[in-house]
């Protein structure tokens, strides 16, 4: 759908140098996605692996996110590989809702309600990110913390829309566990993509 260069807004990499490849396609369905223009992939262009790399490459950080849509509603092996052999770091940002493939140096799992995630996902996932839009989603973060291996990392993010009222109750919950952390959406602070 698009690629560009910017800060990584959200959870572990915060604030880090990172080249977005966005790929179209997505049947996970939130009613609160920020991108809905991502959600048919037959919208958008289709890109070879050595031009998406090439443009990956002319940058100076060396980490890649692929996100969508949903990302793992392609076959992402031969593009991973690729990636990797440029010497760039992957990272996915996906919902697990689809068969993982790739080869990764960072998963951040954001699990919906929508469309659960596949337990093989929660099992490799180096980092989850709950988006809170209503208060009863800290009991749904924790049914999916107990689903991760013990190194993922733990971030809860308030649904940017509701930020005013969630964040002080994201705040307190973190003070209460915290095993937890505040992961904030950054880059819509900083007016970046």
């Amino acid at each position: 759908m698009e690629q560009f260069y910017t800060i990584q807004g959200e959870g572990a990499n915060a604030g880090r140098a990172a080249y977005f490849i966005r790929l179209g396609g997505c049947d996970v369905g939130c009613h609160w996605c920020d991108v809905k223009e991502s959600w048919d992939a037959e919208a958008h262009p289709k890109y070879a692996i050595a031009d998406l790399v090439a443009q990956a490459s002319q940058h100076p950080g060396k980490a890649v996110v692929i996100t969508g849509g949903e990302p793992l509603m392609h076959e992402l092996g031969a593009l991973t590989r690729s990636l990797h052999a440029a010497g760039m770091q992957t990272w996915l940002e996906t919902s697990g809702a689809h068969p993982l493939s790739g080869e990764w140096d960072w998963i951040c799992l954001s699990p919906k309600k929508f469309k659960a995630p596949r337990p093989d996902v929660l099992a490799q996932a180096h980092e989850l990110k709950v988006v809170v839009f209503h208060k009863s989603d800290f009991a749904w973060a924790e049914e999916h913390a107990a689903q991760v291996g013990p190194t993922c990392r733990l971030f809860l993010q308030p649904e940017w829309s509701k930020a005013a009222s969630i964040t002080p109750l994201l705040i307190e919950y973190v003070k209460q566990h915290p095993r937890w952390q505040v992961s904030l959406q950054t880059h819509k602070y900083l007016d970046i993509p």
